[in-house]
């Protein structure tokens, strides 16, 4: 269980940093599903020594009332984006004082190493004169502000490209968090709510910075895009083996008590568990993020149209897992269903499902552990340097203890994971001419930065 932390950004220059729930909860007490009469769902609300229901579980008790129990994937996009009670209006989630902590603000050091595999695939690319940034799900803004900080000081290497950051994110609230923290007070919201960009700034160097609601609402150009824990809060939908087949676990109301919410298995197959479920799944539990795979098929398909790569980092597994739907408030573990509005929702990406909804038009590389991947971007030699030149102990024991939380198989080491898409030709192999004809000049594929150890000469 973790417990809640003080955690203090180290500042080399401006510094950024969060990370997130990592426990697996499995469900419990899953209910078969019982038709029963309308008059069951009535609730008693003249009883004066009850507490009055939180709002958001209100309006969930009144859409399962008048429509049926609802699908774990509605459940969570209520809880987390109802534009009036969702946990992501509010604007406390994030840090030492909210619900979770992210890798970016536990040490910078997390977002450089980013900025540098961002620009190493920039330069693959053949360095293509506009490069646009797109961040999904920014939280506080910290991770962009890091990289950002990586391509000011590497200005030679950027040269004249023309660099913009974007920024999908649903919540008007962290979308302010995001402007302060990125752009100080050089950003404007717009006029009319129909506009695609509902706020645009400019960083302190003058780097365009633009907010959207939707991926789709992002311009066609050269991009790479980052999603960094934000798969993981994607509504999913849950199903159960059953003697009769497959059949989708949904949220009703407690028939004991009409103040709780409870889990319980459709008598019958639905859509979702028709469509969902592949033939050949060997588990007794699978959890399907439907709407990752649509976005995961859309940076594919931009990738492929109009060049670029995307890195997504979050805890997940490789079609493995089971029952990994949790809940954190306050960092500990909290009951999925009890007062919805209030508390965090996540559950493990499963990569070998974005894999497969990516296609063959696009090349995944990974997943890898954050471990590798940040060994591999050179976390020990940035650490080492770091550690160099810092006289101050209070500083020093920051730097290591970051380290250990990033690196660490038993804290966030192996439990986060890094995937890759990138363009085909990204990884295609070099050829060199040989008479009229041309011959494969090698039959290993080139490198990438983070999913391949680098070398320093």
């Amino acid at each position: 269980m973790m417990r809640k932390m003080k955690i203090c950004r180290v500042f080399l220059q401006p510094v950024s940093s969060p990370a997130a729930g990592m426990f697996l909860v499995r469900v419990k007490h899953l209910d078969i599903l019982r038709r029963r009469p309308a008059e069951s769902r009535i609730f008693c609300t003249s009883s004066s020594d009850r507490k009055p229901r939180p709002s958001l579980l209100k309006h969930l008790s009144s859409k399962i009332q008048a429509t049926g129990p609802i699908s774990v994937a509605e459940y969570m996009k209520e809880v987390l984006t109802n534009p009036v009670m969702g946990y992501y209006v509010r604007n406390n989630m994030l840090g030492p004082d909210g619900d979770f902590i992210t890798s970016p603000e536990i040490s910078q050091v997390f977002g450089e190493l980013l900025g540098v595999w961002i620009l190493s695939e920039w330069m693959g690319a053949g360095r293509p004169r506009r490069l646009q940034l797109v961040e999904l799900g920014p939280g506080k803004g910290s991770l962009a502000a890091d990289i950002l900080r990586v391509f000011s000081q590497l200005q030679s290497v950027v040269g004249g490209a023309s660099v913009s950051l974007h920024l999908v994110e649903v919540s008007p609230a962290l979308s302010q968090v995001q402007a302060q923290n990125l752009t100080g007070t050089c950003s404007q919201e717009a006029e009319s709510e129909d506009d695609l960009v509902y706020r645009r700034g400019e960083t302190a160097t003058g780097l365009p910075v633009f907010w959207y609601r939707r991926l789709e609402d992002v311009p066609a150009d050269f991009s790479i895009f980052v999603a960094h824990e934000f798969f993981d809060a994607l509504p999913i939908h849950k199903f159960q083996r059953t003697e009769n087949g497959w059949r989708e676990v949904l949220v009703d109301i407690h028939p004991d008590d009409p103040e709780k919410l409870r889990f319980a298995v459709a008598p019958a197959p639905t859509l979702a568990s028709s469509t969902l479920i592949q033939a050949n799944e060997r588990r007794v539990h699978v959890e399907v993020c439907a709407e990752g795979g649509v976005i995961v098929q859309q940076l594919a398909r931009r990738i492929v149209e109009d060049g670029g790569a995307a890195l997504i980092a979050d805890y997940g597994h490789d079609g493995t897992k089971t029952d990994t739907f949790r809940s954190f408030k306050g960092h500990q573990l909290h009951d999925v269903l009890s007062s919805p509005g209030s508390a965090d929702l996540t559950a493990d990406v499963d990569f070998s499902f974005l894999r497969r909804m990516a296609g063959e038009g696009v090349s995944c590389l990974g997943p890898v552990t954050q471990r590798m991947f940040l060994k591999n971007m050179g976390i020990d030699a940035r650490m080492q340097v770091l550690l160099r030149n810092c006289s101050n102990p209070s500083i020093r024991k920051q730097l290591t203890s970051s380290y250990d939380m990033l690196t660490n198989p038993a804290k966030m080491g192996e439990r986060f994971h890094f995937f890759g898409l990138l363009h085909p030709s990204r990884l295609a192999l070099p050829e060199i001419p040989e008479g009229l004809k041309l011959k494969k000049k090698s039959s290993a594929p080139l490198p990438v930065a983070g999913f391949t150890e680098l070398c320093f000469s």
